[in-house]
């Protein structure tokens, strides 16, 4: 479907469904053009836009936006879902989640981290994605400065499991940290090692892995 077509047709599905209904009833009424027999047919599909704009909303286009990195463009199409409490669910959580990395943005740690835990109560459907959800929780927690809190969701992030090598060894390197400032130095040099042995490819963690080297490199035992 052409793009812009596509989105004429999210962004207008609550006038076009309303014009189908009113359209419809006046074939039926008047008896017009076969009447209440083909009258059932503009009657289903406003039913079906109906249920679109409220249980998916604009989160249908949404991915494009993500993909593409457009994401003030993302962050328009969210602001555009009015009621997203009648969002079903999965679709729901994942407009929660996008909302929390929206938040994480712009470091408003406490509006990410109750988009999370909504996204959580809402039901993640996605393999790894519950545990990416507490990753982040965990990583809020301990910009908050509260590492026991961090401590148990990046533990339970990594046994919810995680999508890929690299949140892994994120998740395994918070947790060397975490262990560095409790000075429990074995547990460090133990969450460590997992770290590395992910052998993650993403830029940015392969550099905190060298740089935690560094620290490793001069503990005791």
């Amino acid at each position: 479907m052409n793009i812009k077509l596509r989105h004429f047709l999210v962004f207008n599905r609550l006038p076009i469904a309303i014009l189908l209904l009113v359209l419809a009833f006046l074939q039926g009424f008047y008896k017009v053009a076969g009447g209440w027999w083909v009258a059932w047919i503009p009657i289903l599909i406003a039913l079906l836009m109906l249920a679109a704009h409220f249980l998916i909303g604009t989160m249908s286009l949404i991915q494009n936006y993500v993909e593409n990195g457009d994401l003030e463009g993302a962050e328009k199409l969210l602001g555009k879902i009015k009621y997203p409490n009648l969002l079903y669910k999965p679709v729901r959580s994942s407009y929660h989640m996008l909302q929390a990395n929206m938040h994480s943005m712009t470091d408003d740690l406490d509006k990410a981290e109750s988009s999370l835990r909504k996204s959580l109560d809402a039901g993640i459907t996605e393999k790894g994605f519950e545990g990416t959800a507490y990753l982040q929780l965990g990583a809020i927690a301990q910009k908050k400065g509260n590492t026991k809190e961090a401590y148990e969701n990046i533990r339970k992030a990594l046994s919810l499991g995680l999508p890929d090598k690299d949140n892994e060894a994120s998740a395994y390197l918070q947790l060397c940290s975490i262990a560095m400032q409790r000075r429990d130095f074995r547990a460090s040099k133990q969450y460590f090692a997992k770290a590395k042995a992910c052998k993650p490819t993403n830029v940015q963690v392969a550099d905190q892995i060298k740089e935690m080297q560094k620290y490793i490199a001069r503990m005791p035992g």
